[in-house]
């Protein structure tokens, strides 16, 4: 009995620790605080529920948001639609004006992530945002890593030429890219 209680309260303090990446997710593909909430307090409930069903320790960042998922998925299925809430109120210990332009590109960045299908919202903020790799993405959607590919890229794309499009219309100017051929040559590599 004694060991069982371990084993939990280990648990309990790295699923503590996921939190705060849980909610970031959760809002990110919610767009609402509520709900992403919501879905955070019922993927760790359900994670506790169910951690003897883990069983690779090391797959326990992709089980808790493949759970995460499954719940987003189900909360969909029982409402159909949701509210958008995008008011968000950023602390940091910048200026006025440095705050002001960071909050002016994070709600750029959102509006062009928010106008993207659900299918790539998902993939870029768990890619991108979170940093999973394109299998643990694939696991946690439940679809093959080719699919997930080409969502990322799909989803890339939309993202650069909304955003590159948003700074031409407000500057006036193209935005400078120092890219040459090489370096995208040697990017294309790395990836």
């Amino acid at each position: 009995m004694l060991r069982i209680f371990r084993r939990t309260k280990e648990a309990r303090k790295k699923l503590e620790t996921q939190r705060v990446r849980l909610y970031r997710v959760a809002y990110a593909w919610s767009r609402n605080p509520a709900l992403a909430d919501d879905l955070v307090q019922e993927t760790l409930t359900k994670a506790l529920q169910k951690s003897s069903q883990l069983r690779d320790p090391d797959a326990g960042e992709a089980w808790l948001f493949t759970i995460m998922n499954n719940c987003f998925r189900d909360h969909f299925r029982r409402l159909r639609e949701t509210e958008d809430i995008d008011n968000v109120t950023l602390i940091s210990e910048g200026t006025p004006e440095e705050d002001n332009a960071q909050l002016e590109t994070v709600q750029k960045v959102r509006n062009a992530v928010a106008q993207l299908s659900q299918d790539k919202c998902q993939v870029v903020t768990l890619v991108d945002l979170e940093g999973f790799s394109y299998i643990e993405v694939a696991n946690i959607l439940g679809i093959p890593v080719g699919t997930v590919m080409s969502r990322l890229c799909r989803a890339r794309n939309i993202l650069k030429s909304k955003l590159l499009a948003e700074y031409k219309e407000v500057t006036g100017n193209e935005p400078a890219v120092a890219s040459t051929k090489k370096e995208e040559k040697r990017l294309r590599r790395i990836k």
